[in-house]
């Protein structure tokens, strides 16, 4: 039986120009981590489905997610121009990716969403995303760099764009990026937040939480910081 191939194509029109583009993604039946961190960061014995989230328009330059806007209004357009797309030199991202040219396609992506004004959910994820390319290099400097600039546009969602102010999910990464860049007071009231509020009935997260709490005590007594004094996650 002939080995599966990792990459197929899809088509895609550009938000922007419209143009219709082919880009690869990696096939379902294939896409089977074999470990993943805390903060939703996964591994793979294979090819990495995380390379191939960007889609980037080979003639005008615009790399978008499937979260992405299908349309761009007048505005936007404008403002991609004028700060990325005069600069673009035709390119196409369509075939196997390396990590540099997925490093590459992240950051197109990330300011592409900045000069238009994306979500603040998508801008975080791009940054978060980008953290975990560096991690997977063991770049610690840039991993905790990115990270604490996806923590920022993390609480910003929060504050602006959350559902009710219970998004469980939401509340426990920003508790474990604060732990991961070494907040741990700010971890741990996150995590108690997930876990002592009667709103949430999220149960995975509520336990992620419990776990990390645990996790974060003994993270600060291996660096001589006594956990006792911060309030109680249980």
């Amino acid at each position: 039986m002939p080995e599966l191939i990792p990459l197929y194509s899809i088509k895609v029109v550009c938000c922007n120009c419209e143009h219709e583009f082919s880009t690869s993604r990696v096939r379902p039946s294939l896409k089977k981590a074999i470990r993943r961190d805390a903060d939703f960061c996964s591994y793979y014995k294979d090819e990495n489905p995380d390379y191939y989230v960007v889609r980037v328009c080979p003639k005008c330059g615009f790399a978008s997610t499937e979260n992405s806007a299908d349309k761009l209004v007048e505005w936007q357009r404008k403002s991609f121009e004028a700060q990325v797309g005069r600069r673009w030199k035709a390119r196409d991202f369509g075939e196997k990716r390396s990590w540099e040219v997925a490093l590459e396609t992240y950051k197109l992506a990330l300011i592409c969403a900045q000069s238009i004004k994306d979500k603040e959910r998508i801008i975080a994820s791009l940054l978060h995303h980008i953290a975990w390319l560096y991690r997977y290099q063991g770049d610690t400097v840039q991993e905790q760099r990115f990270l604490r600039y996806s923590l920022d546009e993390y609480v910003k969602v929060f504050e602006n764009d959350s559902s009710g102010g219970n998004d469980a999910r939401l509340m426990y990464l920003i508790g474990e990026l604060n732990r991961r860049v070494g907040d741990f007071t700010v971890a741990v009231r996150w995590f108690s937040r997930v876990i002592n509020d009667q709103r949430i009935v999220d149960a995975a997260m509520i336990r992620a939480s419990r776990e990390q709490w645990a996790i974060l005590r003994e993270q600060m007594r291996g660096e001589d910081i006594d956990p006792d004094g911060l309030p109680s996650a249980t």
